[in-house]
């Protein structure tokens, strides 16, 4: 089955920078999108960024300006580059994306990694 491997959390000062990594592995024929979400201690689960097959990204408003999400199509890896951190941005950080596994026909399906810590703090 597909699966998705993040990798790059760490501890870091605030105004600091993180790159995190996420690769899928499987059974692909294409990807369609691949998001990173976060989940605060205490709080809901939160989109932080999206990349669409065609180029589109969209972002929290607040990450903008700050975060910039990219994608190594031959990779099949989603990198989210993170800048000037913030203590509100700890979080565990977890890759999302749906893949086509078998061909065009595959409308897709969900798939979830199992989350990088993100630590911001002196």
């Amino acid at each position: 089955q597909v699966q998705l491997v993040e990798s790059g959390g760490a501890l870091v000062q605030p105004g600091g920078s993180l790159r995190l990594s996420c690769e899928a592995s499987g059974s692909i024929y294409s990807i369609n999108s691949m998001r990173w979400y976060r989940k605060a201690p205490g709080q809901e689960r939160e989109m932080v960024a999206l990349s669409m097959t065609g180029g589109n990204t969209n972002y929290a408003d607040s990450v903008k300006g700050r975060f910039t999400i990219s994608r190594d199509n031959a990779k099949n890896t989603v990198y989210l580059q993170m800048n000037s951190l913030k203590t509100e941005d700890t979080a565990v950080y977890y890759c999302f994306a749906n893949i086509r596994r078998r061909g065009w026909y595959d409308g897709g399906s969900d798939y979830w990694g199992k989350g990088t810590l993100v630590t911001v703090s002196s």
